[in-house]
């Protein structure tokens, strides 16, 4: 069974970056999409950003393109966030998810994908 663990998490002034890293276990990285999702309090969970099994190509909500970017390495079974010019609309528990021989657009409604225990980033104005 697939394991993720997500770290990198924070405390950020506004303008500011992070990275967030997801190491998978488990299973061989590179038979997974993999995606960032996050949820507000009081919201519901929502896309982020998505990878292919390669990382060749990628897919981003319309709210955090052109600030994120999504990576992988899979010799080290990581997937990455990168988070710059940080807005306090940003600050949620991020989710790393994985769906075993998906694609980045399938993981986004997939049912069976599994689930990271969720990082905090918080973002002060």
């Amino acid at each position: 069974q697939v394991q993720l663990v997500e770290s990198g998490g924070g405390l950020v002034q506004a303008g500011g970056s992070l990275r967030l890293s997801c190491l998978l276990s488990g299973r061989t990285s590179s038979h997974y999409a993999m995606g960032w999702f996050r949820q507000a309090q009081g919201k519901e969970r929502e896309f982020v950003a998505a990878t292919t099994r390669s990382g060749g190509a990628t897919d981003y909500a319309d709210s955090v393109k052109d600030r994120f970017t999504i990576s992988r390495d899979n010799a080290k079974n990581t997937l990455y966030l990168q988070m710059n010019s940080l807005k306090p609309e940003d600050t949620a528990v991020y989710y790393c998810a994985a769906d075993l021989l998906g694609t980045a657009q399938t993981i986004r409604n997939s049912k069976t994908k599994s689930w990271g225990q969720g990082t905090q980033v918080t973002v002060s104005s």
